[in-house]
């Protein structure tokens, strides 16, 4: 079922192109009796090809609309889908469900055997690399390969916030709802600032009128979010993995990149100049050029 955006307010055609293939699909899981509206987005190769699709994961308080300028130079060669992670995106958020990152990998999972029901190449960015390594630990029929953009890692400790009161979460996500605050994290993410345009904070704030959005993401914040891979977990991953890291990341560093290559055993890493954290929408066709040549 197509999801009705209204894209009249959007200047970028690849923001229009992907705003008008977002569709919902009910996916049932082991979380509640009923289904959960699940949204993603499936573009098909021009020319099929004999191919594990790829499956794209979004980062923290984000949505699948921050692929729209890496799926389709990805979707020239095999089938891309992209699906929002429950908590976030424009994916149902009911009040009877938990909001940890094992829930999050179950719905995962049962999106992938509703929609995809194929082994597909997991491309995770930030936070959604955390979630493509548990599902690939946790579910290795899913992923043939990975490829991790600028990946969050091992978790960094105890999960403190979870001694928060509620309204600390609620209020944190409040936070996260002033557009000057989004604006500066954006900035933030990019080498170039100038990327960090009127549209691209559109897309950003797209979800945030999604009903439960400010109690789906503080409950999964109090949670401690994916911080919970641990180093002897990411050193158990036995796909090939391709990380691709941006030069100039200000969010999580460069340090990070090594560390990954070092844990996990069959990996490579490849650098973009001139990118902060997010390759995928600062750098896209070199991130895409890098991931296909990879495949090869």
């Amino acid at each position: 079922m197509p999801l009705p955006v209204d894209t009249t307010p959007f200047t970028e055609p690849d923001s229009v192109n992907l705003l008008q293939r977002i569709q919902a699909h009910p996916v049932p899981t082991t979380l509640r009796g009923a289904p959960i509206s699940t949204t993603f987005v499936h573009w098909p190769c021009p020319s099929p090809q004999d191919a594990p699709p790829f499956l794209l994961i979004h980062g923290f308080d984000s949505s699948v609309v921050e692929f729209r300028r890496l799926m389709p130079l990805l979707a020239r060669h095999r089938d891309v889908w992209a699906i929002d992670l429950l908590s976030f995106g424009f994916t149902e958020r009911p009040q009877d469900v938990p909001y940890t990152a094992a829930s999050l990998n179950a719905h995962l999972y049962a999106a992938w055997k509703t929609l995809i029901g194929q082994p597909v190449v997991i491309v995770g960015a930030s936070m959604g690399g955390a979630a493509a390594l548990d599902l690939a630990l946790t579910h290795p029929e899913v992923a043939t390969s990975l490829v991790l953009l600028d990946s969050a890692g091992p978790a960094r400790g105890p999960n403190l916030s979870r001694f928060l009161p509620p309204g600390v979460g609620q209020l944190a996500a409040e936070v996260l709802r002033n557009p000057q605050v989004r604006q500066r994290i954006s900035r933030q993410a990019y080498c170039d600032p100038s990327f960090a345009s009127a549209d691209a904070a559109r897309c950003a704030a797209l979800h945030l009128a999604c009903p439960n959005w400010r109690r789906a993401l503080a409950a999964f914040t109090r949670s401690g979010g994916y911080n919970v891979l641990t180093r002897q977990q990411i050193a158990q991953v036995n796909q090939p993995t391709l990380l691709v890291w941006g030069e100039n990341d200000a969010i999580l560093g460069t340090a990070l990149a090594a560390q990954l290559r070092d844990l996990i055993p069959n990996s490579e890493l490849r650098w973009v100049e001139r990118c902060g954290h997010v390759p995928h929408l600062e750098q896209p066709k070199a991130t895409a050029e890098l991931i296909t040549a990879w495949m090869k």
